[in-house]
């Protein structure tokens, strides 16, 4: 484990569903729960319309197994709601994820059959991390896809994650390491600050005005705290007048103003055009307010300098499920596979490499259960993650996302022009199964 000077996060082993224990109940009284299995996490599809999906939550799936424990506390709870084989609990009570983890690198980009993880363990070991695993990747997936479209539609106009007031309290963590993970700037999210290093920002809302008895009076306290750097909201009462007071009170070097309500493109230059008639002209102008990929890229015109994102980044309309599952796919070395219709599986452990033109722009992925015929340009994408239950790299949190972040913008660069386009579309890459 990794001394990270934080709380240790909750044990995680009842982030679980129910149906995993009573597998393990009935395959410790048939024998089979040690059958050496290997389980993959992949997507079917993409979700309608998206180009690429981001591979986010390996990180913290990979913080929460080394307490991933079932001590007294989990034991009775078990009890409690009527889990009361003997043979599990004793096996749980013992319980120490002992098997391999490989993945693609968190960051990566990932397209409809691409191996996200592999786990071989066995049975027993393997499924019970089948919600956890599922919890992490699909969430943090999901959210990291939507932000990376937003990153892409603001065109190095910074963007800021602040929608930890539209979700659960863990989620908006989760949500800001995401984002963060793509691209974003910065979070308003405090926890995810000190958890992993993500920059922090904020200065205040519409109520900090409304409880001063004038605008003015708001806007004097907030510099008299924050200096005339900070960012003042300006659209509490009549915009045009919220401008002359903020340039009244923090003098032409303002910091900048927030815009959150009306019709942005048009407040935006009109905001922009005044706040150089009073000689501000290097305050920066951010927005607010329900924004969206669609709603960036209508911006891109006005003379706006950052966006605030907040519902539509943590909320299932902007982040739609990334579709990930769970599927046994090997056994004692035989491939299996579902054969259900409209959920199929391939079975047998895969690899799988991206394929890449002269140029070093990505051109396919290759998923494969047997040996890939390597190519000029070709790069392997799943990497070792655990072997023998330990970790195989020991990073902290804040460490961990910078490494992912930094891999996705190397991965990003590779992709094709068409891969960024708003339009929907079918997947920018091909999956080739060999």
């Amino acid at each position: 484990m990794v001394d990270t000077g934080l709380t240790p996060p909750p044990a995680p082993a009842l982030f679980t569903d129910r149906y995993e224990l009573t597998m393990v109940a009935a395959a410790l009284a048939n024998g089979t729960a040690s059958r050496d299995c290997v389980f993959e996490v992949f997507a079917r599809r993409l979700p309608h319309g998206r180009r690429f999906g981001v591979v986010a939550g390996t990180g913290r799936l990979l913080e929460a197994l080394p307490y991933f424990r079932f001590g007294d506390d989990e034991l009775a709870a078990l009890r409690e709601q009527g889990l009361t084989d003997g043979r599990l609990l004793d096996w749980l009570a013992d319980f120490r994820f002992s098997g391999d983890v490989d993945g693609y690198a968190e960051g990566e980009l990932f397209f409809p059959g691409s191996p996200v993880l592999t786990v071989r363990a066995p049975f027993a070991e393997g499924v019970l991390l089948e919600t956890l695993a599922l919890s992490a990747l699909n969430h943090d997936s999901a959210i990291a896809s939507a932000a990376a479209r937003m990153v892409a539609a603001a065109c190095e106009r910074p963007c800021i994650e602040m929608g930890s007031r539209r979700t659960h309290e863990e989620a908006a963590v989760a949500a800001a390491r995401a984002a963060h993970l793509v691209g974003f700037a910065a979070s308003s999210n405090l926890e995810a600050g000190r958890r992993y290093g993500v920059p922090t920002t904020g200065t205040s809302a519409h109520a900090f005005t409304l409880l001063h008895d004038d605008e003015r009076s708001a806007f004097r306290a907030q510099v008299a705290a924050l200096g005339v750097g900070t960012t003042l909201l300006v659209d509490t009462y009549d915009v045009d007048q919220g401008i002359r007071n903020a340039v009244e009170v923090a003098g032409p070097e303002l910091g900048g103003i927030r815009l959150d309500s009306g019709d942005l493109p048009t407040l935006a230059t009109h905001a922009r055009t005044l706040l150089d008639e009073l000689g501000a002209t290097r305050t920066r102008i951010t927005v607010t307010s329900d924004l969206d990929e669609y709603a960036i890229a209508g911006l891109m015109a006005a003379p706006v300098d950052g966006y605030g994102v907040g519902t539509s980044l943590v909320t299932g309309s902007g982040a739609p499920t990334a579709g990930l599952v769970y599927k046994l796919v090997e056994r004692d070395g035989v491939p299996v596979a579902k054969k259900s219709e409209g959920k199929l599986s391939v079975g047998g452990r895969k690899s799988a490499v991206r394929r890449h033109d002269a140029d070093g722009i990505a051109t396919a992925e290759v998923v494969t259960a047997a040996s890939v015929q390597a190519r000029p340009g070709d790069r392997d994408l799943v990497v070792p993650l655990v072997r023998g239950g330990e970790l195989c790299e020991a990073l902290g949190p804040a460490e961990a996302l910078t490494r992912a972040r930094e891999h996705h913008e190397r991965a990003r660069a590779a992709l094709p022009q068409e891969a960024f386009a708003l339009s929907r579309g079918e997947p920018v890459l091909d999956t080739v199964t060999a």
